[in-house]
C-alpha cells in the first residue's frame, strides 16, 4: 500500500490503470499512485499489523522506562524556539539549534525549583516533576544531529516558564525552560517536565520502509467505543473518479492504541490534478479509550487526541 502524499501540484492515479507506465507518470507529472486496497488476508495486511504489534510493545516499554502511565506524553518536538531568526544570523542559528550545538556563557541554575503542573484546556491539571536548566541544555544537545560548519548558540540567560504544547491528550501549557542567546531576540525552548514518556522508532531505512498511512489526529470520549483519525488521502470519496473511501482498524493493548487505515478506492481509472486532502475513518475499539495513548502504524510515534464529550 501506498501511502498518500502532499505534492504542491501532482495527481492521484489509481495504479491499476498505470502499472505498466507508473515510473514513467511520475516522472512526468509529479503524480502520485493512489492508495491501493489492502485485504486482510494479504502480505502487506500482515506487515501492519506487525509494525502495530511491534508499536505497543515499544510503548510499553517506553512507559516502564518513564516509571509508569503517569507520566506526560508530547507528540512533537520538545525543543523550539520563540521569535523568528534575523537574516544576519538564521542560516546558522536555525541549524546550529537543530543540531543541539548550544553552550552556555555563565552557570545555569542545576537544582530543579519544585513541582511544576500541565494544564489541559479543559481545566484537567497534574502536577509533574521538572528538570533543572542544566539538564535541559543537556537533553537539546543530546537529541540533535551534526552540523560541522555551525557556530555554537551561546546561552547567556534561563528562565522557568510555560508555553502551548501538543499532548497525546490535546494541547495543554506545559513547564517550559527558555534560554536567551548571544547576538539574537530569538530565545530557545525545552519542556521542562522530568516524567515524559517517549519512544524512540527504528531506524528508518528507505529500501524497506514501513508501510502504511501514518494518522496525523484522532478523535473521541473517554469511555467511548470509537475512534475517529485524522490522516492526508485522497481528495475525493470513492464514488468520484480518482477518490478512495477508507476505514480504520484499531490494535489494541492496555496502554496505547494503533490505527491502521485502509484505502478502498474506486473502480473508475482517471488523473485528477490535486493534492491530497484531509479526511478521516473511525475505528471501532474492543474497550473503552480511557487514558490509552494512540499511535500512528509507520513508527509507532504518538498522536494528538481531542477528547470529546
Amino acid at each position: 500500500m501506498v501511502p498518500p502524499l502532499r505534492l504542491s501540484a501532482g495527481c492521484w492515479l489509481r495504479r491499476a490503470a498505470v502499472a505498466a507506465t507508473a515510473s514513467f507518470a511520475v516522472a512526468l507529472t509529479g503524480c502520485v499512485s493512489a492508495p491501493v486496497a489492502t485485504p486482510s488476508n494479504t502480505p502487506a495486511a500482515d506487515r501492519l499489523h506487525q509494525q502495530a504489534q511491534a508499536a505497543l510493545a515499544r510503548w510499553a516499554e517506553a512507559v516502564a522506562a518513564a516509571g509508569g502511565d503517569q507520566g506526560i506524553v508530547i507528540v512533537g518536538e520538545l525543543t523550539s524556539q520563540v521569535g523568528d531568526w534575523e537574516p544576519a544570523v538564521g542560516d546558522n542559528n536555525k541549524r546550529a539549534l537543530m543540531a543541539g550545538l548550544v553552550e552556555a556563557t555563565a552557570g545555569l541554575p542545576a537544582a530543579t525549583l519544585g513541582d511544576g503542573e500541565v494544564r489541559w484546556q479543559d481545566g484537567t491539571k497534574q502536577t509533574v516533576r521538572l528538570i533543572s536548566a542544566q539538564q535541559a541544555v543537556a537533553e537539546i544537545r543530546a537529541g540533535g544531529g551534526d552540523c560541522a560548519d555551525c557556530v555554537p548558540l551561546r546561552i547567556t540567560a534561563a528562565r522557568l516558564t510555560s508555553r502551548q504544547a501538543e499532548t497525546s491528550r490535546g494541547p495543554a501549557t506545559v513547564p517550559t525552560w527558555e534560554f536567551t542567546l548571544q547576538g539574537t531576540a530569538v530565545r530557545a525552548t525545552r519542556v521542562a517536565i522530568a516524567d515524559r514518556i517517549s519512544v524512540t522508532p527504528p531506524p528508518w531505512n528507505a529500501d524497506d520502509a514501513p508501510v502504511g498511512i501514518s494518522i496525523e489526529s484522532a478523535s473521541g470520549t473517554v469511555g467511548g467505543r470509537e475512534l475517529t483519525v485524522g490522516f492526508v488521502g485522497a481528495p475525493l470519496p470513492g464514488d468520484h473518479a480518482c477518490g478512495a473511501d477508507y476505514t480504520a482498524e484499531a490494535v489494541e493493548s492496555g496502554l496505547a492504541i494503533v490505527v491502521i487505515v485502509t484505502a478502498h478506492p474506486n473502480s473508475f481509472p482517471g488523473a485528477c490534478t490535486s493534492v491530497g486532502a484531509g479526511r478521516t475513518a473511525t475505528a471501532r475499539l474492543a474497550a473503552p479509550l480511557g487514558a490509552r495513548t494512540v499511535l500512528e502504524v509507520q513508527q509507532g510515534l504518538p498522536v494528538t487526541v481531542q477528547l470529546t464529550r
